[in-house]
C-alpha cells in the first residue's frame, strides 16, 4: 500500500521534468516529508482548460487532496479511505473505473514510507484478519535519486450544500495506484533488514517510468484493456529502501531530518 510519502520538489522542477504547460503560481506547496491521506499533493494531469477558447487537453500541474471521493458519492467522508488503487481491478470497482478511463494523474514523490513488522503478523494482514501495527519505518525511493512518478487517478465531487460559485463548491481528489511489491532484490538494500521491497509490505505504489507517462496521461486513451497494459510492475532493481526514525510515524513531525539514513533499524524485526 501507500500511506505516507514525501514529496519535496519545487513546482518549478516538477514542470521542467514533465513538461508541465500550465500552472498557477498561487497554489504552490510547502515542501512536505510526511505526507498524509487528506493532505493536498501535486499531480500532473491533461485535461482543457477551464474557458479555454479550444478545448483541447493541457499538461497541468495541480493540487489534489489525497483521498479520492467518487463523483456519486453523497458525502465526501470516505475520501480518506481511498488513498489506495489496486492495479489488479482499478478497471473494475465502481469508485474507480471512471476516473482509470478518463482521470489519470501522476503524483510526484521523492519516495514513499513503509513499517516492516515480524512475517507472522504480515500474513494475519495480507489474509486480511489484523491491522497491521507500525513498527520500524523505511524509506522506499528510487537508487538513482529520481522523482517517483506514481500512478494515480483523481476526481470531482460537488459539494450540493454550497452555491455554484462557493470556491469548496467542488473537490478535486486522487489516489494512488498500488502493485505487488517486487520479490527482487532491491538496487540498494540495508545493512540489516529486508532485501526486497516484499519483505517490506506485499504491495508498492506503482512507479511509472518515463517512457510511459505520455500514454498515462493521455486523456483520448479509453481502452481499458490497452490501459491495463500500462500498469505492469517498472523493471525490477530501481528502488533503494533504508530504515528511518520513527518520528515519521507522527504526522506532526515533518522536516527534511525525516529522511535521514539510520546505521540500523530503531527496533528488531523479524523476516
Amino acid at each position: 500500500m501507500c500511506g505516507r510519502y514525501a514529496a519535496s520538489r519545487s513546482p518549478e522542477v516538477l514542470q521542467g521534468l514533465f513538461g508541465v504547460e500550465k500552472w498557477e503560481p498561487e497554489e504552490t506547496l510547502a515542501p512536505d516529508w510526511n505526507v498524509a491521506p487528506t493532505k493536498e499533493v501535486y499531480a500532473v494531469l491533461e485535461r482543457p482548460v477551464k474557458d479555454a477558447a479550444e478545448p483541447v487537453p493541457v499538461r497541468q500541474l495541480r493540487r489534489l487532496k489525497w483521498g479520492l471521493v467518487p463523483s456519486w458519492a453523497k458525502t465526501p467522508e470516505g475520501g480518506a479511505r481511498m488513498i489506495n488503487a489496486r492495479a489488479e481491478t482499478v478497471h473494475e470497482k465502481p469508485s474507480f473505473r471512471r476516473p482509470f478511463l478518463a482521470r489519470r494523474c501522476i503524483l510526484p514523490a521523492d519516495g514513499y514510507y513503509e513499517w516492516v513488522t515480524g512475517s507472522d503478523e504480515r500474513r494475519l494482514e495480507e489474509q486480511g484478519r489484523k491491522k497491521r501495527p507500525r513498527k520500524q519505518p523505511y524509506f522506499v525511493t528510487p537508487a538513482d535519486g529520481s522523482v517517483m512518478a506514481m500512478a494515480g487517478l483523481y476526481e470531482f465531487w460537488r459539494d450540493r450544500t454550497l452555491p455554484d460559485d462557493h470556491p469548496q463548491a467542488w473537490w478535486a481528489t486522487c489516489s494512488v495506484i498500488t502493485t505487488e511489491a517486487e520479490k527482487t532484490p532491491l538496487a540498494v538494500a540495508p545493512a540489516e533488514g529486508p532485501g526486497s521491497l516484499a519483505e517490506i509490505h506485499p504491495r508498492m505504489p506503482l512507479m511509472l517510468t518515463p517512457d510511459r507517462w505520455d500514454a498515462w496521461l493521455d486523456p483520448a486513451r479509453t481502452d481499458p484493456e490497452e490501459l491495463r497494459e500500462l500498469l505492469e510492475a517498472p523493471p525490477a532493481g530501481l528502488m533503494r529502501a533504508y530504515p528511518v526514525g520513527t518520528a515519521v510515524s507522527s504526522v506532526r513531525n515533518n522536516g527534511p531530518e525525516l529522511l535521514a539514513e539510520l546505521a540500523a533499524p530503531e527496533e528488531s524485526t523479524l523476516f
